[in-house]
């Protein structure tokens, strides 16, 4: 029986075509585990938990999701009570299928709540805008409520459906320790969440932290065709079209798109294709705009860096050889690479096939002039919880739980020189991590350096919650961070330390362009292509890092950084163990990107929630903590083998 569900039909709403790959073994999709990673590194397991002890003595729906109408069934003989709570209610309505997280039920009066591991914050956070169309964030969310309560409408018209969501209070603070750990992920469970639940009575959690937003108006408003969707379709429109589409299993040609086209699940990379799987956004191309290989074998726009490219392509523009230098709007900057003369670059080097490094010499050198050794490469890994850790946290603080540190001597000795790691269940790291960060770059006033902003959005959000607590040494670690961080407004320092960190990634856009990244300005994109185009790098590191005087403190002296595989360099971050569950680094954060947000990689911010929530054994727990030290150290030497290429190319 092929119904739609409301997990399709969200779906269904970026792409009409989705629907046809989907449950379809044959096709690649790169997204199979989303919904289980998501709820791993955010904590949405313990998100629907928590929310059911706000609605305590509640019936669990369980059985096979495919067994469609015995969920049915059990949900119909339950309703039957006057009065009741139910978790995951199931309700079929023709061909449309959907659970309720919570639905509440007195008499004929209906709560439809809907639980989601998504933050919200008064002060910022809006369903509509000011002129009055849905907030592209929130349009998922709405239109998923929207889609459970005309089933359930249409199951039984008598009733008075009052819809709302449940989510994250950004401005509530815990006022228990440990909240977090309250929900334990388990290896087997009768739970459809999989989830122990380690307190009977709400009461045991403190003071709530979620919030409960009525969306009844908005959804009225959907259902009504006030807010579109899917090209200006109405909800009955769209509803009408998904469900052909999925019941039928019917391809219906929906013209493509370029953000949704960009970054579709459903292409087959090259080890997808080796292994017979199809793709199908090579299948959307070929049948919706009649592509043939020829086609296929041109430079498309897709991966533009930074690229705007909705309006050519519906002008029916879709390769690289159709722009113009004017179409792009090329403007040059005085001393940088601008943003649009990198992408002109990124697009006259790869039509014309050119290898060649574009680099602004002397103004790169410049920059690297400015440096003051000892050199320190700092790289953090950080992680937000959806459920507070301690009494006074609110939802998705920041938690930076660890840090690699590399040094760098005018001589070129390279000393990994210290290291923080803290993945204790339910403990708070920050101002422990703080306190050794301190420790590790105070010996000196040598240039830090980081790769992106993320470190320096970091060390403010910590200083912001150091100014709300009562750690004795707290103005001392304030200063520490005002000395090396900078606060900006609408693009406008209004803050720079003495010692403000350099942002390496800025030096590469600003200065250098190298096409073997094919437009990616990604750490794992740049070393890659560095290493591959540099002979210094490759004479350097094809030896053993104890022969090259490098020292490590993951990684064996015998260890070597370059291997090659038919004549290319394969990327460092290729030799790295698993962190979760066999799940390459690059896996998960195709899987999560677009779900999340990932500042240093999918892969350890889903073991950090997997260490933090899931009860497993100390070896278990030690093979994780030792693959995430050496994914770290990486990071940070890699920004120095980027460093050194620089260097190479400027002299």
């Amino acid at each position: 029986m092929r119904l739609l569900t409301k997990s399709r039909f969200k779906l269904g709403l970026e792409c009409p075509n989705k629907l046809f790959y989907t449950k379809k073994e044959e096709y690649s999709n790169s997204k199979n585990d989303d919904t289980f990673l998501r709820a791993l590194a955010l904590g949405g397991f313990q998100i629907e938990e928590y929310a059911r002890l706000h609605y305590q003595g509640g019936t669990l729906i369980e059985g096979d999701d495919g067994n469609y109408q015995s969920l049915w069934n059990q949900t119909q003989t339950l309703l039957k009570q006057e009065n009741i709570i139910i978790y995951e209610a199931a309700f079929l309505f023709e061909n449309l299928f959907i659970r309720v997280d919570i639905l509440k039920k007195t008499g004929e009066k209906i709560e439809l709540i809907e639980v989601k591991a998504k933050s919200w914050d008064d002060n910022q956070d809006r369903f509509v805008g000011v002129r009055g169309g849905i907030d592209a964030d929130w349009k998922p969310y709405l239109f998923d409520v929207a889609f459970q309560k005309y089933v359930i409408q249409n199951c039984y018209p008598e009733w008075e459906i009052t819809s709302y969501l449940q989510l994250a209070d950004k401005n509530q603070n815990s006022t228990v320790d440990g909240l977090n750990q309250l929900f334990r992920i388990q290896k087997q469970s009768d739970n459809r969440t999989g989830i122990k639940v380690l307190v009977k009575d709400f009461k045991e959690t403190g003071n709530s932290v979620l919030i409960r937003k009525n969306i009844s108006d908005i959804v009225k408003d959907i259902l009504d065709g006030k807010h579109k969707c899917l090209d200006k379709k109405t909800f009955n429109e769209a509803l009408l079209l998904l469900e052909k589409n999925y019941v039928l299993d019917y391809f219906s040609l929906w013209k493509p798109s370029y953000s949704v086209c960009k970054k579709c699940e459903f292409k087959a990379n090259t080890d997808s294709k080796k292994k017979g799987m199809k793709s199908g956004f090579e299948k959307c191309f070929k049948d919706v705009l009649v592509w043939n290989d020829n086609d296929f074998a041109k430079s498309d726009i897709f991966n533009i860096w930074k690229f705007r490219g909705s309006k050519f392509l519906d002008s029916g523009i879709y390769f690289k050889h159709q722009l113009t230098a004017i179409m792009v709007g090329v403007k040059k900057e005085v001393g940088k690479i601008s943003e649009t003369e990198r992408q002109w670059i990124q697009i006259e080097k790869e039509l014309n096939l050119e290898d060649t490094i574009l680099v602004l010499k002397d103004e790169l050198r410049a920059e690297l002039d400015k440096f003051k050794f000892p050199l320190h490469f700092i790289d953090f890994e950080t992680a937000t919880a959806a459920l507070p850790f301690n009494a006074g946290r609110r939802p998705y603080e920041q938690i930076a739980f660890q840090f690699s540190h590399h040094t760098y001597s005018q001589n070129g000795k390279i000393n990994h020189q210290t290291e923080y790691i803290n993945t204790e269940k339910g403990k708070f790291p920050n101002f422990d991590f703080i306190r050794n960060l301190k420790q590790a770059l105070s010996n000196d006033n040598g240039t830090i350096l980081r790769y992106s902003n993320h470190e320096n959005t970091v060390l403010n959000q910590i200083k912001a919650q150091l100014i709300n607590s009562n750690e004795q040494d707290k103005v001392e670690l304030i200063n520490f961070i005002d000395t090396i961080t900078h606060i900006k407004d609408k693009g406008v320092n209004i803050w720079e330390g003495d010692r403000d960190m350099t942002d390496l990634l800025e030096i590469v856009k600003n200065f250098y362009y190298n096409p073997k990244t094919y437009g990616s300005n990604s750490i794992k994109d740049v070393l890659p292509a560095s290493l591959q185009s540099s002979s210094f790098l490759q004479e350097k590191y094809s030896q053993p890092i104890n022969g090259i005087g490098l020292s490590s403190k993951n990684f064996e002296g015998n260890h070597v950084w370059i291997k090659w595989e038919n004549d290319i360099i394969q990327s460092p971050y290729n030799q790295l163990p698993s962190i979760y569950g066999g799940w390459s680094d690059e896996e998960l954060d195709n899987i999560l990107s677009g779900i999340i947000d990932i500042n240093d990689g999918g892969a350890a911010l889903t073991a950090y929630g997997r260490l933090q929530y899931t009860d497993m054994t100390d070896q278990e727990s030690e093979a994780i903590q030792k693959a995430l030290l050496k994914y770290c150290e990486l990071d940070t030497l890699a920004m120095i083998m980027i460093y050194e290429h620089l260097r190479e190319i400027s002299a």
